[in-house]
C-alpha cells in the first residue's frame, strides 16, 4: 500500500500522507488541506469517518466486537480485574503493582471528603432536579473549591488531581441519589473498597445496619468496568475539546457529564426502562411490540437492541448477562418489568429478523436491568454510567494536555444566504 492518498479537485492532484494505527487502521491525514487548495474543507456530519486525535487508551473494533482498554481485553480485565485497578491502567498507561494500587486506594480515600459547603448547594436543588443535572452542577462546583490550576508538567499535580476527583465523585453520586429520595447525605467507609464504598453510600439506611451483598458488588464492579472507556464517544469527545481550551479537569469532567445526559448516548439505559414501562402500561405483550419494532412505518423504537459502532455484537452485553442473570436470581426479584425485559431478549435472540440484522441486545439493555433489580431510581442510570465513565474521561484529559492538542475548533459549510444590503425598519 502506498503511504500516501491523492485527491483530485478541479483538476488539481493534492497528496496527502496516510497514518497507520498499531492495530493496522489506515487513516489520511489531511491538516493540511485546506492550505494546499487554497479553501477545500471536508464535511463528516456526526465525525463517523474523521479522527480528531491519535489516542493510546481504548482500541475499538465494531465490525469483529473488539474493545480493549490499553491493549488488555475488555473480557480479561472484566473477568480478573477490579474496577480500580483498570482505572489506574485506562489512566497510566499500565496494570499495578499490588503497592501501587494499595497507595491509589489509600490516595483516593484521602480525598473523599467533600468540603460541606457543597452541601449548601445541594440543599438549594429542588427534589425535583435530574440527579444528572445536579451531578453536572456539583462537579463545576468542586472547582471552585480547588481553584488552583493544575500543571500538567507537574506529574504530582496532575495525580493529586486526578485521586481527588476519583476521591470525592462516588460522594456525589451517592448525594445526588439520596437528594432525589429525601435522605441524609452519607460519607464513605475507609474500611471498604471502592465499589462496596459506593454501594453503601448510596443505600445504607439512616436507622440499620448496612450488609454488603457480594453478587451486586460483583455486578456493579463490572458494570464500571465495562462502562470505563469507549474511545471517542459524545462525552469523551466534548471533554477533550472542553479540556482543548486549557479548561481544569472538573470543568472538563462536567461538561462530558452534561454530554453524557443525552438519551442517545448515557440515556440510552434510561430510555431502556421507560420502553418497558410503556409496554407494561400496553399489556405488556412482547410479541406486539416486536412486531412494531419490524414495522418500518410504525414509530416504535427498540432501545437497547444493536449499537451505532458495533456492527456484530456488544462483547459488553455478552458479559454483563451473565452478571443480570445471577443478580435476578440472587434477589429473586418478582417485577413485571423485568419478566418484559427477559421476554424481549429471549424473542430477539431468536427471531431471524433480528438475527440476521445482528441486532442483538447492548449493554444499555443488561444494564438498566441490573440497576433496575438493585433498587437504583431509572433518573440515576446515567448517573452510574458518569460513574464508570470517570475514569476514562480522566486518561482522555490527561493524554489531550500532555500531547498538547490544539485547541478544538471545526469548520463548517456556509449554506446561508449571500450578502444582503441592510434594510432599515420602514422598508422591511
Amino acid at each position: 500500500m502506498s503511504d500516501k492518498a491523492t485527491l483530485e479537485i478541479n483538476g488539481e492532484k493534492y497528496e496527502f500522507p496516510l497514518i497507520k494505527g498499531t492495530e493496522n487502521e489506515v487513516a489520511m491525514d489531511i491538516k493540511s488541506l485546506r492550505g494546499a487548495t487554497g479553501g477545500v474543507i471536508t464535511v463528516d456530519p456526526g465525525y463517523k469517518n474523521t479522527g480528531s486525535c491519535e489516542s493510546a487508551i481504548t482500541f475499538l473494533d465494531g465490525e469483529k466486537g473488539i474493545l480493549r482498554y490499553r491493549g488488555y481485553s475488555i473480557e480479561e480485565l472484566a473477568d480478573k480485574a477490579d474496577f480500580l485497578e483498570v482505572a489506574y491502567l485506562l489512566i497510566f498507561g499500565e496494570l499495578p503493582t499490588n503497592e501501587q494500587l494499595e497507595q491509589f486506594h489509600d490516595d483516593i480515600k484521602s480525598h473523599s471528603v467533600v468540603d460541606d459547603d457543597v452541601k449548601k448547594i445541594i440543599d438549594a436543588f429542588p427534589k425535583s432536579a435530574h440527579p444528572m443535572g445536579v451531578l453536572s452542577s456539583l462537579t463545576s462546583a468542586l472547582t471552585a473549591f480547588n481553584p488552583s490550576s493544575v500543571d500538567v508538567n507537574s506529574e504530582e499535580q496532575m495525580y493529586n488531581a486526578i485521586v481527588r476527583i476519583l476521591g470525592k465523585f462516588p460522594v456525589l453520586v451517592s448525594w445526588a441519589m439520596r437528594k432525589k429520595q429525601g435522605l441524609p447525605l452519607e460519607y464513605g467507609d475507609d474500611s471498604l473498597g471502592y465499589v462496596e464504598n459506593v454501594l453503601k453510600m448510596m443505600f445504607k439506611s439512616p436507622n440499620k445496619e448496612y450488609e454488603q451483598n457480594e453478587i451486586l458488588v460483583n455486578a456493579l464492579d463490572k458494570l464500571l468496568i465495562l462502562h470505563a472507556d469507549h474511545e471517542q464517544n459524545c462525552s469523551t469527545s466534548t471533554v477533550r475539546i472542553t479540556g482543548s481550551s486549557h479548561a481544569g479537569l472538573f470543568a472538563s469532567l462536567s461538561a462530558g457529564i452534561s454530554a453524557l445526559w443525552g438519551p442517545l448516548h448515557g440515556g440510552a439505559n434510561q430510555a431502556v426502562l421507560e420502553m418497558l414501562e410503556a409496554i407494561k402500561e400496553d399489556g405488556g405483550d412482547t410479541k406486539k411490540y416486536m412486531a412494531k419494532a419490524k414495522d418500518k412505518e410504525d414509530p416504535f423504537r427498540l432501545m437497547g437492541f444493536g449499537h451505532r459502532v458495533y456492527k456484530n455484537f456488544d462483547p459488553r452485553a455478552r458479559i454483563i448477562k451473565k452478571a443480570a442473570d445471577e443478580v435476578l436470581g440472587d434477589l429473586g426479584v418478582e417485577d413485571p418489568i423485568l419478566d418484559i425485559a427477559k421476554g424481549l431478549e429471549q424473542e430477539a435472540l431468536e427471531d431471524p429478523y433480528f438475527v440476521d440484522r445482528k441486532l442483538y441486545p447492548n449493554v444499555d439493555f443488561y444494564s438498566g436491568i441490573i440497576y433496575r433489580a438493585m433498587g437504583i431510581p431509572v433518573e440515576m442510570f446515567t448517573v452510574m454510567f458518569a460513574l464508570g465513565r470517570l475514569p476514562g474521561w480522566i486518561a482522555q484529559w490527561r493524554e489531550m494536555r500532555l500531547r498538547k492538542e490544539p485547541i478544538g475548533r471545526p469548520r463548517q459549510l456556509y449554506v446561508g444566504e449571500t450578502y444582503r444590503p441592510f434594510k432599515e425598519i420602514q422598508n422591511r
